[in-house]
């Protein structure tokens, strides 16, 4: 059997045989302030035909423990590239998954080896956000993540909830975790929260509608920008204009119930 260990000595070296000048795919240009990351510039098609092959050559002795030391080995390379390939190895475990495997993502995004929005993400769309489909009673931890002092893990408590809210699904945390952080500076995480919040819209637009209208002065206007996306024009003027002039009375009131 292949060990983890050296099936990430492996990947790193395929991925460096992959490597291809930056030219016009330079991963860089969508990574401010990321400046400690590196790009082997192979491509998303790549990386995850990479983790195909790894994992059909594991899968018949690798368990999701094996999985996820495999990851362990690969989300402290400075490599975009091998972090991702990591993290797509262990989501084709993904019916193994069990509850404690919240606290090591966790530690991935707390630990800064995450410390960009795609490695971010990518935790949030392939781990995090399944495994509290599966799990929902874990969903509630994401409001003490609202209010962590780590970037991504802020973000993590946005957009692990995504796919959960695609369902229809933990919708009144969703609105909770969004007020929490309409009090945060950085644009990642207002980003974060649209998109969130965009997402909670397509299940019930005038839910939806009401939140943005009573919380209109709390809400960043980035926020409310991506929020609005599936809105008609018209509704998007409508709306732009509403929370631009109403009263900052109305604070973080309304979470869309009812």
């Amino acid at each position: 059997m292949t060990t983890p260990k050296a099936a990430a000595t492996a990947a790193r070296r395929d991925l460096a045989r992959l490597a291809r000048p930056a030219g016009s795919f330079d991963a860089s240009r969508y990574f401010r302030g990321a400046d400690d990351l590196r790009f082997h510039n192979v491509g998303t098609r790549a990386m995850r035909a990479l983790a195909r092959t790894i994992h059909a050559a594991n899968r018949e002795r690798w368990t999701i423990r094996d999985a996820t030391a495999f990851a362990e080995a690969l989300i402290v390379d400075p490599y975009l590239e091998a972090k991702s390939v990591g993290i797509e190895v262990v989501a084709r475990y993904r019916r193994d998954f069990a509850p404690r495997d919240l606290a090591v993502y966790k530690r991935w995004l707390a630990g800064n080896h995450s410390a960009n929005w795609a490695t971010t993400d990518t935790i949030c769309g392939e781990l995090i956000g399944p495994l509290l489909v599966r799990y929902p009673a874990l969903a509630p931890r994401m409001r003490a993540w609202a209010r962590d002092r780590n970037l991504w893990v802020r973000r993590a408590a946005a957009v692990g909830l995504i796919p959960s809210v695609r369902r229809g699904l933990a919708l009144d945390l969703a609105y909770e975790v969004a007020a929490a952080l309409h009090a945060d500076r950085h644009d990642l995480i207002q980003k974060a929260v649209g998109w969130m919040l965009r997402e909670a819209g397509k299940v019930d637009a005038p839910r939806l509608e009401r939140y943005l209208r009573a919380n209109g002065p709390a809400i960043p206007r980035t926020t409310l920008r991506y929020a609005i996306e599936r809105f008609p024009e018209g509704k998007r003027r409508a709306l732009l204009a509403a929370t631009r002039t109403a009263t900052a009375g109305a604070g973080a009131q309304g979470l869309g119930a009812g």
